[in-house]
């Protein structure tokens, strides 16, 4: 029997998502940064969702499998490209949603272990009328994914790796991390990193940097992020600093659009007016689009027009994700034919 492959191994956070939408004064009163990603313990998670549930006796507007690196190899699976996600799941009920919600969008993983001891990863996130999407995240058992969570052989067997920044809080998620992309580079596959959260450049900077090695082939961020990452305020000069560690850029500008930056020149590929609901997701799908185009022969610049355009429909509603693997494609078709 011949040993499957993939067009994109991916390894991150698994997250189930629940969605709440609040108003400003909801974030005032529980201390909460607007517009960040902050890790919370246990405690604080319970908190916080029986604020919601008692105080504001809101219902969750959504509730799927998500993370950062869930969210795009799902998009990359749906627009028609192969994938296969590494994470750590408990075998609770958190867990078992999780797992029969990615493989029903066709992503292939690891089967769920029944000898996990923990609880699994939760975000809540909070979605302001403006937009803006606030999460909370506790990693609960994703937080001591390791070296184990990595299948080598799936990895060996695909075109692209994509590591979700976010692993760098972990000791144990960064050492599968590095791991991943050592395996990557023994066997000439492309290695492409997201910096995932501009506090992750703030606070785990040198974490980044271990995740990174020598340099990437491409790497994933938004403007925000590379800024913070130059210290600086201008994105001439953070790309600068940027081509030092990857050989191909994106960088994405909200409704702007993006940047795509290649070692012969660089692009800017204009967003399209939509009206916002909820920005959760949008550089996730980003980023799955650009995969997708490369792993199926286009280029850069059509593969970041992809990006740009699904991430303007996504944002048009609530949720991190398309509903069904329909959505994606007839996305896909809709921006051909235009």
């Amino acid at each position: 029997m011949s040993t499957p492959s993939y067009d994109v191994y991916g390894i991150g956070n698994a997250m189930v998502d629940t969605e709440y939408k609040v108003e400003d004064s909801f974030l005032s009163a529980n201390r909460i940064e607007k517009g960040r990603m902050t890790l919370v313990d246990a405690d604080f998670m319970q908190r916080l969702v029986d604020s919601l549930h008692d105080g504001q006796g809101l219902s969750p507007s959504r509730k799927c499998s998500g993370g950062s690196a869930a969210n795009t190899m799902i998009a990359t699976q749906s627009f028609g490209s192969s994938s296969f996600y590494s994470c750590k799941l408990a075998p609770d009920d958190t867990g078992r949603f999780f797992h029969a919600d990615l493989t029903s969008t066709g992503v292939n993983s690891l089967p769920l272990s029944e000898n996990n001891e923990g609880v699994s990863g939760r975000c809540v996130v909070l979605i302001t009328p403006d937009a803006q999407r606030s999460m909370n995240t506790n990693l609960g058992i994703s937080e001591s994914l390791s070296v184990h969570e990595v299948d080598e052989l799936a990895l060996r067997n695909s075109r692209f790796l994509y590591v979700e920044g976010y692993l760098c809080t972990s000791p144990t998620g960064r050492a599968a991390a590095i791991r991943c992309r050592e395996i990557a580079e023994q066997n000439n596959i492309e290695t492409s990193i997201t910096l995932s959260d501009t506090s992750m450049v703030e606070f785990f900077r040198n974490e980044l940097e271990a995740m990174l090695g020598n340099g990437v082939d491409h790497l994933f961020c938004n403007e925000e992020e590379a800024l913070s990452w130059a210290k600086t305020d201008r994105l001439d000069i953070a790309i600068t600093e940027l081509k030092d560690i990857a050989r191909f850029l994106n960088v994405t500008l909200g409704a702007k659009g993006s940047m795509v930056i290649e070692p012969h020149g660089q692009k800017y590929l204009p967003g399209y007016e939509v009206a916002p609901k909820d920005t959760t997701g949008a550089g996730d799908i980003y980023a799955g689009a650009c995969l997708h185009g490369w792993a199926s022969g286009m280029s850069a610049e059509d593969s970041a027009k992809l990006g740009n355009y699904t991430a303007a429909q996504l944002i048009t509603r609530f949720g991190a994700r398309f509903d069904s693997v329909g959505e994606y494609q007839k996305l896909k078709h809709q921006l051909r034919a235009n």
